[in-house]
Formats: structure tokens, sequence, C-alpha cells
């Protein structure tokens, strides 16, 4: 098949789904059922190469060396394929299996998908989405793993416009992935770290960044955690999928339980990539006060906004000697007056070394304008001291309802970054004492000047921020004044 008709064929067990359930509900069948069928056929094809090597031993075939993953009698594809009735049973069953035979590399890999709800998912339409998947053979030899992979992201991509709103939490726009893989460049042997890796694309990336180099990738050290389960453990198909077998991705809250410690701090990493959920409300906002692991650097954020408690945890989590981070969050962690404080901290230890401000349509399901924060634990000697801000708001196609990057931006906007230095209309580089005579508000605005006729309107989220706060301070007013009226 070439890539095309491997991504129609892929897709096509989506379709069968449509009004039988939710389309954001489709990754938590479709991925774990892709899975299960190319587990079964690269067995099948490392049993039949072992067969051929043993003269037609089939004890010797069957041997855990001779495969990647181990599936058990009665749990292979094959199985579940002449099953009739309670077919749902049967794929769980399967599943399972092959998780408890696979402990150290796929244990809860296939997620909790309830297969055995016939309200849900009836004999029928299971047997029909296990035969549109029989049609091929998904073996290494017939689908290559970078084949395979390209398919996969292909898919999430797909989920992604499907679903809408339920697209962020497991999808970040991969035009701006690439870009950020290209700023961190993460070296062979290096360890990378997203602490909210959603479906692992910021991860992958990093590795076939330096693939497509020509460079060692398979002794980059990958490591991620994700809260929602069906999410982790599709970022872990995702690795294997793409052929890569080193890494660590766990399930659980990077606030409330880090998953990388060592001798009880937390672990550092080289390269830390991360698009962390924007303004949470519901975290553990007195624990971190007293955090155990002393990611309160900079302060406590508040209850309502959890931005810099992901941004703290980044700067904590990074090597002290080469430890570069790049987050992608909405400008307002630029500018707002309530976390002022822990923004002048992190400008004064000259940890900031570079904001780019990109376009609009970036973040699914949502016009908001979208930023780049880069920090470095040891910034070299001609960065120490400034910070440079780009302007790329304009650097943005826009198709439908989702903004992305196109080729000639992003070689733009990594042009500006490399050299360094203030240009007209699109960079400025500026001293950190100067951002903190504006009180550590780094809204790019402030220091990039807009082309000659253009107007200097702000951004949508900073006039919206602007709004409310204005809005607050009014309500305030009023209260007071109704305070000396009573009395």
């Amino acid at each position: 098949m070439t890539q095309k008709e491997l991504e129609k064929y892929l897709w096509g067990a989506a379709t069968q789904l449509r009004g039988t359930i939710d389309a954001g509900d489709y990754k938590q069948y479709i991925f774990p059922l892709l899975f299960f069928k190319r587990i079964c056929d690269v067995y099948d094809e490392e049993f039949e190469k072992a067969l051929e090597e043993g003269d037609g031993d089939l004890e010797y075939a069957a041997f855990a060396e001779h495969h990647h993953f181990i599936v058990p009698e009665g749990a292979h594809w094959n199985s579940v394929r002449e099953t009739t009735v309670n077919v749902g049973m049967a794929l769980q069953d399967a599943m399972r299996a092959i998780e408890k035979a696979n402990p150290e590399t796929l244990y809860g890999i296939f997620g909790d998908a309830s297969w055995t709800n016939k309200n849900r998912l009836s004999d029928e339409t299971l047997t029909n989405l296990i035969e549109h998947y029989s049609q091929h053979k998904l073996s290494l030899s017939n689908i290559p793993d970078d084949k395979l992979g390209n398919a996969y992201e292909y898919l999430i991509k797909e989920f992604a416009d499907d679903s809408g709103h339920t697209a962020a939490e497991f999808y970040t726009n991969r035009t701006v992935v690439k870009l950020m893989t290209m700023i961190m460049d993460p070296q062979p042997g290096e360890s990378v770290y997203d602490p909210t890796c959603g479906s692992g694309g910021l991860l992958l990336n990093c590795a076939l960044h330096l693939k497509e180099e020509g460079k060692e990738y398979r002794t980059l050290k990958l490591y991620g955690q994700e809260i929602n389960l069906i999410t982790s453990a599709i970022a872990r198909m995702n690795m294997f999928m793409h052929g890569i077998e080193e890494f660590s991705i766990v399930r659980g809250d990077t606030l409330a339980r880090p998953a990388f410690l060592h001798n009880d701090e937390l672990k550092k990493f080289n390269v830390i990539l991360a698009n962390p959920p924007y303004s949470i409300k519901a975290w553990d906002q007195k624990a971190f006060t007293n955090d155990p692991f002393g990611r309160n650097l900079w302060g406590t954020p508040p209850q309502s906004c959890a931005d810099y408690a992901f941004q703290q945890h980044i700067q904590k989590s990074l090597d002290t000697d080469n430890g570069r981070s790049i987050s992608l969050w909405p400008h307002g962690v630029l500018f707002r007056d309530f976390e002022a404080d822990m923004r002048r901290k992190m400008i004064e230890e000259d940890l900031v070394e570079c904001v780019i401000g990109l376009g609009p349509n970036l973040f699914y399901n949502s016009p908001m304008e979208a930023c780049l924060l880069i920090t470095k634990t040891n910034k070299s000697e001609d960065k120490k001291g400034k910070i440079l801000f780009i302007n790329a708001v304009n650097e943005v196609k826009q198709e439908k309802t989702i903004g992305f990057l196109e080729t000639n931006h992003i070689d733009k906007i990594f042009k500006a970054y490399q050299t360094f230095k203030s240009q007209e209309n699109c960079a400025a580089l500026i001293s950190n004492d100067d951002v903190l005579k504006n009180k550590g508000n780094m809204a790019i605005s402030l220091y990039v000047q807009p082309e000659k006729g253009g107007s200097e309107i702000l951004p949508f989220e900073e006039s919206y921020e602007n709004w409310i706060e204005s809005g607050s301070k009014l309500k305030e007013s009023i209260n007071k004044l109704f305070e000396i009226i009573g009395s």
C-alpha cells in the first residue's frame, strides 16, 4: 500500500463507528485494536522467520528471544476473529493476556475501553471492525515502522479534527511541534522529558528529528507523564508504532505526583518540551505551597491558574549544566498581574532566553494566540542578561478553524532565533534590566515595534485579560462604595 492507501485503510475502521459512539471516543477503541493487530502480525512474521532458521522446529520458533512481544496461545488476532458471540469479551481477554505476558513493556497499554458493552459495540459492529483490519497484514515487511508511524500520526490528527474540543488533551499542532524540536535541538544520548505528554508527539519528534539528520536517535532517552489513561496508552503505542522502544511514559498527575524521581528529588533532564493544560483550576494549590520537591521556586500560583506551577516544575526538572526548555502557552503567561512576582524572579535568575509570539488558532478549538517560552539553566556568555523577543504573529497559515505554520514560517522564526539579534519589525534583543523596569512584563508588543503603517493592536488574549482585570477593579470599587454608603 502507498502511504495514502494505508491512511485510508486505517481511517476506514473509524467511519464504521459513526452513529454508534461519539467521535471523541473513537480513539479508545481504534488505537488498541490497531495495535493488537500490529503485534499479532509482527509476531507471525517473526515466528515464520524463526521457523525457517530452526528447520521447522515449532518450539524453537516460539522462544521469547525471537519476538518483540509474546502473544500467548488463544490471545492471537485470529483466535478473536473466529469468535462470533461475545466478541467484545474475547477481545478484552486477548488484550489482557498480552499485557500480562509482557509486563515490563505492555502493562495497561490497551487502556480501559468497555469492549463488553453491547449497547455501545454490538457483536456485529466488532466483527465488522475486525474484518476490516483483517484485509491487510500489518507486518514489518509489509508496513515498515516509519510508514505505519506516519499513518498513526495521521489518525491522531483525524481524531483531533473529528472530536473538536477533546482534541487539545492529546494532540499538539504538529507544525508547532516541529519548530519547538528544531529550537531545542536534542542530541544523541540526551534525556528528553514532557511533563504533560498527551499522545507523545513532542517526545517522538525529538527522535525523528535526529533520525532525519542521520544521527543516532536510539540513544535518546524519552520520558513522559500523562494524566489521562487512554491518552497515556496512546502515547506508548505511538512510540512502538514508530519503532522506538527505549522510553518511559507513566500515567499520573505531574503536579500532585511527579513520576520521575532520583534520590527522592525530581529527576533532571537535558531537554524539556511541553504544552501544558492551560489555566487549570482543579489542582492542589495548598500542597504546592509546601512542595516536598521544592518546585515553588518563585512562589505559589493562584488556585484559579496553575500555569506557573507547571513552569516551575519544568524549571526544577532541568539539568543544571545544559538544561533547556520550551513550552507552548497562551500569551497571558507573559504579562498577567497575578503572576508578576514569579515572572520577575524567573527573569532575575536569568533563565529566560527567548519569547516567541505565534499567530492565532494554533490551539484546538480556540482562536487564542500562542507563544513559546524558552528557558535555559546556563546561558552562553553572549546571551547572558538578555531576552530575545520575536513577533511571529503573522507567520501563520489559516485553514478553516485551525492555523498552522508552513515551512517558510518555521524557517523564518528559527532563523530569527538562531541569529539572536534585533531585527526591525521582527525581533528585539532586550536586557533583563529593561524588562524588569517594565515590572517583568514580557508582552511582545512592548518590545517589538509593528510594521510602519500598522496599528499597535494588543493580542486577543492580552486585551481579554486587561478587560477582565478592569472589570474586577470596577467591581471592587462599587463594593467599597456600597460599604461607605451603608455605614
